[in-house]
């Protein structure tokens, strides 16, 4: 076995390999920081991995800070939080480092700091993000310690409203990390509901992006090859937690799923963040426990290109074949098989289906996502 290395400059920087993180302090200087946050969640603040990145930064002259008051779905709370920390600090960039909530956090930390305006204005609507004031959007460094949002290589993060309990993405172009540092050894020590929850994340990006009713090739392509990799690597990757070269592919197919989303996600995603909000579920284990259901309910639009797509995987039987391949994947991977098993009740089922039209991720759907559409859904799923 062997783990790949390259330097990629698409979407963004990227330094791609074993033993990279090494090289954090360079690419904290090369963004312009001399003293940098360190936003993590707050199970990485206390391991090695954590440690290890901030004695780098403090061996190499880089007065480095640590904010890790996250939660596993990050609220405005915690960004006000770290927002105070930041300025506190008299920090002048962000090292996001982490699993999908301190990537997300602390892009957004990056990105409010410098703001005046409410962190809700800064939606993903429309033009929204042309209210932001770009020069007051501090340079980011991303480090990725799971394999599965591929948050590093995004423009955006997921900000859940406290009040409410709505998750809503924010967004702005200059949210995209100047360079990302991709060590697959950072995702050695991930238990297994980790790493089974994160890799579903990746290929649920990927399969949304593939099926979203958009004109992008490109992105096309890079979500199948993205579900190949998590088709041939993440099972591997959950059976033995120290093959280097699956968690390579896993950490490449995650990456991918995040740049390939732009072309769109689905009702996947859409059900997902309000069960996420609600209920505090990981988001990657939540879009594993809805996809056959969403899968189901979309076969109409999609038949004839996950035809295509299984017989690029290799998988016999068309769509019925595609449909049983992701059952089989999800059950390897220990995936609870349905909401009930996941503690998410019927009780909050007409809450969900009423939230799930609105969530911005629900305009890529094949078919039109309404209320009764999302609860026949969860139905499915329950």
């Amino acid at each position: 076995m062997s783990c790949p290395t390259a330097n990629w400059s698409y979407p963004t920087a990227i330094r791609f390999g074993a033993g990279r993180i090494k090289e954090l302090p360079e690419a904290v200087r090369a963004a312009g920081m001399q003293r940098p946050l360190l936003v993590t969640d707050q199970a990485l603040a206390s391991l090695p991995i954590t440690q290890n990145a901030l004695d780098l930064l403090d061996d190499a002259g880089l007065k480095a800070g640590l904010f890790a008051d996250v939660q596993s779905n990050p609220t405005d709370l915690n960004l006000a939080a770290g927002v105070a920390a930041y300025k506190a600090g008299a920090h002048d960039g962000v090292v996001a480092f982490g699993g999908g909530s301190g990537l997300d956090l602390g892009k957004c930390v990056a990105f409010m700091q410098g703001q005046t305006r409410p962190v809700w204005d800064f939606e993903d609507i429309g033009d929204w993000w042309t209210r932001a004031d770009p020069a007051g959007i501090a340079p980011i460094v991303a480090v990725p310690t799971t394999a599965g949002t591929g948050s590093e290589v995004g423009r955006a993060g997921v900000i859940t409203n406290s009040v409410g309990h709505v998750k809503k993405v924010i967004f702005h172009p200059k949210m995209l990390p100047a360079t990302v540092i991709c060590d697959p050894e950072l995702t050695v020590g991930m238990p297994k509901f980790i790493t089974a929850g994160t890799g579903m994340d990746a290929f649920a990006h990927c399969l949304e992006a593939y099926c979203a009713p958009f004109y992008h090739p490109m992105s096309e392509g890079i979500a199948v090859e993205g579900m190949r990799l998590v088709k041939e690597y993440l099972p591997r990757a959950y059976a033995q937690a120290d093959d280097i070269e699956a968690r390579a592919h896993m950490m490449s197919a995650a990456a991918m799923g995040a740049v390939a989303f732009q072309k769109g996600l689905g009702a996947i995603h859409a059900l997902s963040h309000p069960i996420g909000a609600m209920h505090d579920t990981h988001h990657g284990m939540t879009n594993a426990v809805v996809m056959p259901a969403v899968l189901a309910a979309n076969r109409k639009a999609i038949e004839e290109r996950i035809v295509r797509l299984a017989a690029f995987l290799g998988i016999a039987g068309g769509f019925d074949g595609f449909a049983d391949f992701v059952l089989s994947l999800r059950a390897g991977l220990g995936v609870p098989t349905g909401l009930a098993a996941f503690g998410v009740p019927d009780a909050s089922f007409d809450t969900i289906a009423e939230m799930a039209p609105d969530d911005p991720t629900a305009g890529g759907n094949p078919i039109k996502l309404t209320r009764e559409l999302a609860r026949e859904m969860l139905e499915a799923a329950r």
